[in-house]
């Protein structure tokens, strides 16, 4: 029906009671148990039948309900003491009114999902909830840091499996009257709105806002009736399929984003690029810099790059933006005018960058290497992979040189760790506990946690998972109209005492869900044991457009159909984050089996860890450096192959072989009473190492110290004196590319031809030509290291090479002392780089050998 006008009516919450209201306005709640209690004695089954969303459940509270809390002193005491905690943690850090827009050093966070809570549906999985935590991390440590995405419509799909286990997805809309989301607004109190300009005329956003404790998570929304339908379904959904709304959601959050800040009266002094979909933010960045300091393109390309950091997630290449150059102009034709340059020029940020085609793909990943001088990956084997795959942007570099580091991920202790788990931490680590979980004096005390007690809370964790798993299995075969008897047998599913392995993550080939059935009969085997028996709960999602993801969920979902199995090995439907806490709680062994090297990080066993749950895995990802033998087990050792089907063969026999003569073992090895004592040990060991290295806060504390801090710092001196420094920094950076190819470096000399032995010395000589360039502008390095190969010098080191003579006309002696510190084979040769920060010394091209 049209022109139908709407209202909401909701209950009236007593003064009393007012506090819930706010509570439910701040995503704070949903990482403190205190306050998740309070909501859901109101109420637990409405809590459940809520889905944990405060707002909703607040409105379907009756009446009556409420003014019997009212005049209930236990609730209210309760409701006081997180009162005072969210005023101690939360108010009294942020003043909304003016919160941001008034600090210095503001840290704007871009990314294309953010997974906080399973009710705010704007994330689709890993890469989401790696943001979401960063967020409360950052809330946590107070840094003054704001995040920015796109409001989607419908979110994620929802999933479901016919008959067949063919995956079926829904997508409901989101409700925003059930969402924590208020309109962005002005200093003037006016609603905020932005545009871009598209190939289809103005996109018109509006501004949302949601609390992240004391973080505000800033989202763009094109729905609005000033736009067309076409435009309207830009935040739509969630990764949009098709290439073109693909490219206008990207610059929506970069562009859009850096506008939507602007408008906000927040001017970022870093931006953090959440993986290549906001590398367009860099091209408004230098809009914004030219018009604010009153410095030309080449000034402001000084300082962008050195106040930006780009985050890569994935090690596949499939899975990183790249677009056609006609789609890609009609967005740039605004900045002809704003930055000076045509649209070619900034076309080319954006590909090769020796001699790139006219009509190479733009590539997104490209665009945020060059405009961002603190580049990573998201743990040491990923930050190593990724530095294979692109050291071809650095020409003539070694590979080992690729200018892209590693921060591991880590994970949001409070927002994963169980109920009892958390009640164990605070008894013995303090109530604070999870924000010096790191420190060595706080691991400690992990150990002082009776045996008999964290054996006793994991075990109700796992009854909970049971519970939940019966209670998912009974509605998916419901909605099937399976048979009275499979129905009635759901309630005796999944035993209570048994050795449980989940494996729950996204369905995609490299992450090998069907490894464990390569011998179908030797599974079987293990699931059946008489004495040592083992069950299975999976969980995940393929994206729609995997086939190949899923027809793994329906070869996995055949298995689970077999009479002799469907107790032992289940699949649970529509993976989110509610269920994903559940598993992550409630399983004995977390199983992961990527192809080596393909599983960038895989912060779910971090989840697990945190719970003493005991990882089982292939050495890829995080578990590549978090592995030991207390704490976990290994698939293989690390091998990489060139054939899949041979690694898939032998990697399944190693999994079947951990499996029965390592990990079943362990778990029925009672000699001391009715706890494991050994599984028990590598319980402690495995929480005391995700505590130790892998929760946000140290990974935030990383980003901050080694990126934020310096960037901010370095803008700070770029833009003193009128941008005195960047525009000098200009003037080098154009003297060293006119000159650049002139220089030319001699091979070097050694003094005598040895054989040397370790602790001697010898010197090195090579003669350099820098003709218009002087000494000042560049560095002379002696490149050595031990030799691999006749040519391969995998782990290459840099010796600066000084004057000995000047020969005049641009001709310099340069000498260098060698001492043999261990014995060896060893190659060297010189090369010539500029001199100065990385964003100098690793220009693309700039870079002489010796010939």
């Amino acid at each position: 029906m049209e022109h139908l006008q709407t209202f909401q009516v909701i209950p009236k919450i007593p003064e009393k009671l007012s506090f819930l209201e706010e509570l439910s306005k701040n995503l704070w709640w949903s990482w403190k148990q205190n306050a998740i209690g309070l909501f859901r004695r109101i109420d637990p089954k409405l809590w459940e039948e809520s889905k944990q969303n405060p707002i909703i459940f607040l409105t379907r509270v009756s009446q009556t309900r409420l003014e019997e809390l009212a005049k209930d002193e236990s609730f209210l005491a309760h409701q006081d003491r997180v009162k005072e905690l969210f005023w101690k943690r939360v108010c009294a850090s942020v003043d909304w009114s003016e919160y941001l827009s008034k600090k210095e050093g503001v840290i704007a966070y871009f990314s294309m999902e953010f997974g906080i809570h399973e009710s705010l549906p704007l994330f689709a999985g890993g890469l989401g909830v790696l943001a979401g935590d960063h967020l409360k991390a950052s809330s946590n440590m107070g840094l003054p840091l704001v995040g920015i995405g796109l409001f989607y419509q419908h979110g994620y799909f929802h999933q479901f499996l016919d008959q067949d286990g063919t995956q079926q997805e829904e997508y409901p809309e989101t409700d925003l009257y059930s969402l924590p989301v208020e309109r962005a607004k002005d200093y003037s109190g006016n609603e905020i709105y932005i545009s871009v300009t598209g190939p289809d005329g103005e996109i018109h956003a509006a501004v949302w806002m949601i609390r992240i404790g004391c973080v505000p998570l800033y989202l763009l929304d094109t729905n609005l009736p000033q736009n067309s339908p076409k435009i309207r379904d830009i935040t739509s959904s969630l990764y949009a399929g098709d290439p073109e709304m693909r490219l206008a959601q990207e610059v929506l959050l970069g562009i859009g984003g850096m506008r939507a800040l602007e408008a906000l009266g927040i001017n970022p002094a870093v931006c953090h690029m959440n993986e290549d979909h906001s590398a367009f933010c860099s091209l408004e960045q230098l809009a914004q810099t030219m018009s604010k300091y009153n410095v030309n393109l080449k000034t402001a390309l000084e300082i962008i790059p050195r106040t930006n950091i780009f985050t890569t997630h994935t090690p596949v290449n499939a899975s990183y933006d790249k677009f056609p150059v006609n789609l890609v102009k009609p967005y740039l034709s605004p900045f002809k005018k704003r930055l000076g340059i045509t649209e070619d020029e900034i076309l080319s940020w954006g590909q090769s960058p020796i001699a790139p085609h006219p009509n190479e793909p733009f590539s997104m990943f490209v665009l945020g290497l060059r405009m961002a001088q603190y580049c990573n990956g998201v743990s040491r084997l990923h930050g190593k992979t990724a530095r294979k795959m692109w050291s071809h942007v650095w020409p003539k570099r070694p590979e080992d040189e690729t200018p892209i580091s590693h921060i591991t991920n880590g994970v949001h202790l409070q927002s994963f760790v169980s109920g009892k788990y958390t009640t164990l931490f605070e008894r013995y680590l303090g109530p604070d506990w999870f924000m010096s979980s790191h420190l060595p004096e706080n691991i400690k005390r992990i150990d002082e946690i009776y045996d008999e007690e964290l054996w006793q809370a994991h075990e109700m964790n796992r009854s909970s998972l049971i519970g939940v798993c019966r209670k998912l299995l009974t509605r998916q075969h419901g909605r099937r109209n399976v048979h009275k008897s499979i129905m009635e047998d759901i309630w005796s599913a999944l035993d209570h005492g048994i050795l449980t392995i989940g494996f729950a993550r996204r369905f995609t080939a490299y992450k090998r869900a069907d490894l464990l059935l390569n011998d179908p009969e030797r599974l079987e085997a293990i699931v059946n044991s008489t004495t040592h028996p083992v069950q299975f709960v999976f969980a995940g999602k393929a994206h729609p457009k995997d086939n190949e993801g899923k027809e793994l969920i329906k070869k996995l979902f055949e298995f689970c159909q077999k009479p002799s199995l469907r107790h032992r090995v289940i699949f649970v439907e529509d993976y989110d984050m509610h269920i994903a806490r559940y598993f992550v709680q409630g399983v004995d062994v977390w199983l992961n089996t990527p192809r080596r090297p393909l599983e960038a990080c895989g912060t779910s066993g971090m989840k697990a860890a945190i719970n003493g749950v005991l990882n089982v895995s292939i050495l890829d990802g995080w578990w590549d450096e978090a592995y030991s033998e207390d704490t976990g087990w290994r698939i293989g050792n690390g091998e990489e192959y060139a054939d899949s089907r041979y690694q898939d063969s032998v990697e399944s026999r190693a999994l079947y072989n951990v499996l029965e003569n390592e990990v079943i073992p362990c778990f029925y090895e009672r000699k001391h009473g009715y706890y494991p004592v050994r599984w028990v040990k590598m319980m402690k060991e495995s929480i005391k190492m995700a505590m130790r290295g892998f929760c946000s806060i140290r990974m935030a504390g990383e980003y901050n110290e080694r990126f934020y801090i310096p960037a901010k710092k370095r803008l700070k001196s770029l833009i003193e004196n009128n941008a005195e420094e960047a525009r000098n920094l200009a003037a080098q950076f154009e003297r060293l590319l006119v000159n650049w190819r002139s220089i030319r470096i001699e091979p070097p000399v050694k003094n005598w031809d040895g054989p040397f032995r370790t602790g001697e010395t010898f010197y090195v000589n090579s003669i350099v030509y820098l003709e218009k360039l002087s000494p000042e502008d560049v560095e002379v390095q002696l490149f050595y290291g031990e030799l691999k190969s006749t040519d391969n010098i995998p782990e290459s080191r840099t010796k600066e090479m000084t004057i000995k003579e000047d020969q005049g006309n641009g001709k310099y002696l340069y000498t260098c002392a060698m001492t043999c510190k261990a014995s060896g084979r060893y190659g060297f040769t010189a090369r010539v780089i500029p001199r100065g920060d990385d964003k100098i010394r690793f220009t693309p091209g700039l870079i002489t050998w010796a010939l």
